[in-house]
């Protein structure tokens, strides 16, 4: 794997793997709410990437997910604070120099000062 985008990591934690969800609103989490009830998805397995730093419609989610990537805001954004809550791996104002579609398989790096997404 290689670096595809890098940012602020809310808090130091080991690298965790999943797959990419692209999130936008309420409709994106029904569907995988849908996924994780039917076993299509397992818990763990999905990194949701966002662009709202106060995306409040994760709020179902916070359980089932193995990390979260944010385009916009700071460790102290809403995202931040409740991923740091629920000891989520999440990095905050992500900058991607291939931004990563739903479907692909990526790692989120957080145990330096830098959050690296690998994919």
């Amino acid at each position: 794997m290689r670096e595809i985008g890098r940012g602020q990591p809310v808090f130091a934690h080991a690298p965790v793997s999943g797959t990419v969800r692209v999130m936008e609103g309420r409709e994106d989490v029904i569907e995988l709410l849908d996924a994780l009830d039917d076993g299509t998805v397992g818990p763990g397995q999905v990194v949701v990437v966002v662009r709202d730093a106060g995306a409040t419609f994760l709020a179902p989610l916070y359980a089932d997910l193995a990390g979260i990537v944010c385009t916009a805001g700071t460790m102290r954004s809403h995202v931040g604070i409740v991923s740091r809550e629920h000891g989520l791996p999440c990095i905050m104002g992500c900058e991607f120099a291939e931004a990563p579609e739903s479907g692909r398989e990526v790692e989120l790096d957080c145990s330096g000062a830098v959050g690296i997404v690998r994919g």
